[in-house]
C-alpha cells in the first residue's frame, strides 16, 4: 500500500509500471518518496515561518498545508516531465529549466529551517539588537524633553541664586549694624545710637525683602519642579508606549537578516542538503539507464503519435483526392450545352428584375 502510494507521488503511468519488474516498480517508489517527503519538509518550514508572521498556530498550519501541496505538486511535475532519450544533451536540455526550478523550491524551503534550527543564535542577535533599539529609543525621546527639563533646572538655579544673593546682602547689614552697636566699626561709638537704629533698619528692610523672595522663588521653583516632574513622566510614558514596538522586533524579515549576521558556513550546508534533496529524483532519471519502464513508455507514446500521424495524412490525403475529383466534375459540366442554357435564362430573369427595380427605385424618386 505505502508502495503504492509512493509509485503515485512519483507521477509514473502505473498501468504501465504494475507490468514491470519489482526493481523498476522500487526505483520510481524511492523517487515518488523523496517529492513526498520533500512535501512534508516544506509543510514545516513553511508552518514556522507564517507562525513568526501571524503568531496564530492553525493560520499556519492550514497555509503550510497548502504550500505542502503546491511543492508536492510541483515536485511531482517536474518529475513526471522528465523521459529518458537517446542523446544525453537532450536529456540535459530537458531538465534545466526543472533543475532551475528546484534550486528556487530548495532555497524557498530551506530558509524557514534555518531560522528554526538556529532559532536561540537568532534570538541572542534580536536581543542585541533589541538593547541597541531600546537606547537608541530612549535617546530620541530625551531630545525631545531634555531641553525643556535643563531650561526649567537653570531656571530654578536662578532663583536660588537669588536668595543667595539676597541672603549674602542681609548677613553683611547684620554684620554691619552689630559692629556698629558693639563700636568695632562704623562710628566706633559702644550702643545703639542713630546710625546703629538706620542700620538696623536697613538690615529689617533686607530681611523683609529676603523672606519675600524666599517665598516668591519657593512657588516659582514648585512649579518648575512639577513641571520637570511632568516631563519626566511624559518621557517615561512615551518610552513605555514605543517599548511593545521595539519588543515586538522579531518577525520573519528580523529573523532572515539575524540570520545573515550568523556564520554563512553552516546555513550554506543546510542549503546544499536542501539543493541534493530536491534535486536528487532529477538525476537518478537522468543517470539511471534506460529502464524497462522507459521503453514501455516510449513504445505506448509512439503508438499514438504513429496512429495520429497516420490520420492526419489520411485526411491530408482524402482532402486532396476530393479537391481533384471536384475540379474534374466541373469542368466537365462546364461543357454541358444544357447547364448553359438553363444558366443563361435565369441570368436573363435576374437581369429584367434588377432593371424593373432600378426604374420602379428611380420613379418614386421624382
Amino acid at each position: 500500500m505505502l508502495k503504492k502510494f509512493f509509485i503515485i507521488c512519483s507521477g509514473s503511468d502505473t498501468d504501465i509500471l504494475d507490468q514491470c519488474s519489482i526493481g523498476e516498480q522500487n526505483k520510481f517508489a524511492g523517487i515518488g518518496a523523496t517529492v513526498f517527503f520533500t512535501a512534508v519538509m516544506a509543510f514545516i518550514a513553511c508552518s514556522y515561518a507564517l507562525f513568526t508572521v501571524f503568531d496564530n498556530l492553525y493560520a499556519a498550519i492550514g497555509f503550510g498545508f497548502v504550500w505542502a501541496l503546491l511543492i508536492f505538486n510541483l515536485d511531482r511535475f517536474i518529475v513526471s516531465t522528465i523521459k529518458k532519450r537517446d542523446n544525453i544533451m537532450d536529456e540535459i536540455l530537458q531538465a534545466s529549466p526543472r533543475l532551475i526550478l528546484a534550486v528556487i523550491i530548495a532555497v524557498v524551503i530551506s530558509k524557514p529551517l534555518e531560522l528554526k534550527i538556529f532559532e536561540k543564535e537568532i534570538n541572542q542577535v534580536l536581543l542585541e539588537q533589541k538593547n541597541d533599539l531600546t537606547l537608541a529609543n530612549k535617546t530620541q525621546i530625551a531630545q525631545q524633553f531634555t531641553p525643556n527639563v535643563e531650561a526649567l533646572e537653570g531656571h530654578i538655579k536662578a532663583l536660588q541664586s537669588q536668595i543667595q544673593t539676597k541672603e549674602t546682602e542681609v548677613n553683611a547689614l547684620y554684620g554691619t549694624y552689630i559692629s556698629e552697636a558693639e563700636g568695632t566699626a562704623g562710628t566706633n561709638l559702644l550702643g545703639k545710637g542713630p546710625v546703629y537704629k538706620e542700620k538696623r533698619e536697613k538690615h529689617d528692610a533686607a530681611l523683609a525683602e529676603l523672606q519675600q523672595l524666599k517665598s516668591d522663588n519657593k512657588a516659582k521653583i514648585l512649579v518648575a519642579e512639577n513641571q520637570i516632574e511632568q516631563l519626566k513622566t511624559d518621557y517615561d510614558t512615551q518610552v513605555l508606549t514605543s517599548q511593545p514596538v521595539i519588543d515586538g522586533f522579531d518577525g520573519l524579515m528580523a529573523r532572515v537578516n539575524a540570520l545573515g549576521e550568523l556564520s554563512w558556513l553552516p546555513s550554506l550546508f543546510i542549503l546544499l542538503l536542501f539543493l541534493a534533496i530536491e534535486t536528487s529524483p532529477i538525476f537518478a532519471k537522468l543517470l539511471s539507464p534506460k529502464g524497462e519502464y522507459d521503453y514501455k513508455l516510449e513504445d505506448a507514446e509512439t503508438a499514438v503519435k504513429t496512429w495520429v500521424e497516420q490520420k492526419v495524412n489520411e485526411r491530408k490525403v482524402l482532402l486532396k483526392t476530393d479537391q481533384i475529383l471536384n475540379n474534374k466534375i466541373y469542368n466537365d459540366i462546364a461543357e454541358e450545352d444544357e447547364l448553359y442554357t438553363y444558366k443563361r435564362k435565369k441570368a436573363r430573369e435576374l437581369m429584367q428584375l434588377q432593371a424593373d427595380a432600378f426604374f420602379n427605385h428611380q420613379k418614386n424618386a421624382l
